[in-house]
This record gives structure tokens, C-alpha cells and sequence, in this order.
């Protein structure tokens, strides 16, 4: 893994509303008595956040680690910048506060790092591993996120350097096979949600096979999912149609379902515009940090 991944500054698309959920979540870890800060009390302290584990990560998620400790009045110094790579044991940030302000930040703060950094390690192994197999589509996760989370789950994503997919039920229209089959046909649903949708939102439509895609393609839709096509079927279907709609319509492919490090290889056709995964941010194994309170210096 390269030491950096991006220099964007993504903090910069956090909504307005964002950090309310840091305020809920230093809400819910201490609704009453902080009965070791009690112990501790407010004495002037610095601490070492420590990247540790087994494995080469990628740090993501510094807003909302800064956020956390700007809420209770400590500072943050950083010694890595967002998306870079290190080997543990490393010496990450330093948190500098009173000793049970700290505290109070310590497993909140750690826990969403551990997250976010997880998933933006995965991500960055799965996308350069479908580089080295020579795929140059899109890699991308999905909406199987934690309630609650999403916005920290896709930030990782987006770290780690490949794509968010869409965020929520407004951000595209997505018909999927409950729709259909509630509706009556394909056609009919596409029909119905380009009424309200409009010319704005991207329509993606999930289908069983060929015949379904030929179907969906004819009625207009922009993105067609191929769901759970694999090796020498998945490519026959995408050339295939595209052979037949070359000229005719525009649309995207996009693969998707039981995507994992050991199947990649066969999904990772130039034939699919987008492979969706969930085994990024799902059961994603996380990045071990801890922070250490230093003992005060003697005099």
C-alpha cells in the first residue's frame, strides 16, 4: 500500500447537521455519573493516540475524532494526515486536555476511528486489488451500512478512495425486485418513478437475467444491476446487450452480490462499469488504536 491515498478534504462534505451526532454519541456513553472522571479529576494531561494491531492501515475519520474532543474542550494535534497508510505501533495524534475530559472522549473517539479506518483500509485493498487484476470501472460499496453510522461508514469509503454509492432512498431512484414485482413489470415501474424522479435522478434497476435488462435498457433506465451474474454468464450478458443498445441508449452495468476478496478476479470484467460490494464496511475488520494518558513529567 502507498503512503498516501488523497489529499481532498472530504470533512468538507459533512453536512451542517453532523456534528449533533457526536453530541448523541458522548450523550449516550455518559447519560448520567462520570464516576471515573470523578477519580481522576481535571488536571492538565497529554495523551498519545497509537495506531496498533498487526497490519499496514489507512487512518480515516480525523473530523469526527476532532469534533469529539472539541466538544470537550481538548485539542488534537495530528502527526498523520487524513488517508495515509502506517505501520503499527505508530504514533498517530496527540490529545492534549484536562485528564477526565479526556476520558470521557476516549471510546467514542476511538471506536468511530477504529471503524472509518477499517473500512477505508478495506476499501483501498479491494480497489487496488481489482486494479492489479487490470479493471478500470468503478469499485463501490452499498447502502447495507450501520443505522446510525452511515455517515462516518461512507466517509471511509471515500477515504479509502473508491466510491460511496448512493446515500439513502433520495439520492437515486433504485428499483430492486420488490418494486417490480409490486408493480407488475419492469416497464411500469420505470414509467411510474420517472413521473416523480424526474430529469435529475439517475434510475438503476435490479434484474434476474438477460431478457429483464433488455427490458429495463428499452424503458429507459440509466444504470442496469446485474444481480448475482458471475464469470462466463456475467460477460456474455454484458457484451451482448451492449452490442445490441451501441448506438441506441445510454446505461451503465453495474455488478453486484457475493463480491469478496477470493471472487473478485472473475467479477472484475471491463464489460461491468461498476462493482458494488458490501465487504468493505460489513463485518469489516477493524483498526486497533488506544489512547494512553502520558505521566506528567517530573520537575
Amino acid at each position: 500500500m502507498s503512503s498516501t491515498i488523497s489529499r481532498d478534504h472530504y470533512e468538507y462534505l459533512l453536512p451542517s447537521s453532523w456534528k449533533t451526532q457526536v453530541t448523541a454519541w458522548l450523550a449516550e456513553d455518559t447519560p448520567s455519573f462520570d464516576y471515573g472522571g470523578f477519580v481522576v479529576g481535571e488536571a492538565p494531561r497529554e495523551a498519545f493516540l497509537l495506531g496498533k494491531g498487526n497490519q499496514t492501515a489507512v487512518l480515516a475519520g480525523k473530523p469526527f475524532f476532532d469534533e469529539v474532543f472539541k466538544q470537550l474542550d481538548c485539542t488534537v494535534e495530528w502527526h498523520l494526515e487524513e488517508g495515509d497508510t502506517f505501520q503499527p505501533v505508530k504514533h498517530v495524534a496527540t490529545v492534549r486536555g484536562k485528564a477526565r475530559h479526556i476520558l470521557l472522549g476516549e471510546r467514542v473517539a476511538l471506536n468511530m476511528l477504529a471503524r472509518c479506518s477499517g473500512i477505508a483500509t478495506k476499501s483501498k485493498r479491494i480497489l487496488d486489488q481489482a486494479r492489479s487484476y487490470g479493471y478500470k470501472g468503478i469499485i463501490a460499496g452499498t447502502r447495507k451500512t450501520t443505522p446510525g453510522f452511515r455517515l462516518v461508514e461512507k466517509y471511509g469509503m471515500l477515504v479509502g478512495g473508491i466510491d460511496a454509492h448512493r446515500h439513502d432512498l433520495s439520492s437515486m431512484i433504485m428499483l430492486k425486485d420488490n418494486h417490480i414485482w409490486s408493480h407488475g413489470s419492469i416497464t411500469a415501474a420505470i414509467q411510474e418513478a420517472r413521473k416523480v424522479g424526474g430529469f435529475s435522478l439517475l434510475l438503476e434497476v435490479e434484474v434476474q437475467s438477460e431478457q429483464e435488462a433488455d427490458e429495463a435498457i428499452d424503458a429507459g433506465a440509466d444504470i442496469i444491476m446485474l444481480d448475482n451474474m458471475e464469470g462466463s454468464q456475467l460477460a456474455d450478458v454484458a457484451k451482448r446487450l451492449r452490442e445490441k443498445w451501441t448506438g441506441k441508449r445510454k446505461f451503465l452495468f453495474e455488478s453486484s452480490g457475493n463480491i469478496t476478496d477470493a471472487n473478485l478476479q472473475e467479477r472484475a470484467i471491463n464489460e461491468i462499469d461498476i462493482l458494488s460490494t458490501s465487504v468493505v464496511h460489513q463485518s469489516v475488520q477493524h483498526i486497533d488504536f488506544s489512547l494512553k494518558i502520558q505521566k506528567p513529567k517530573s520537575t
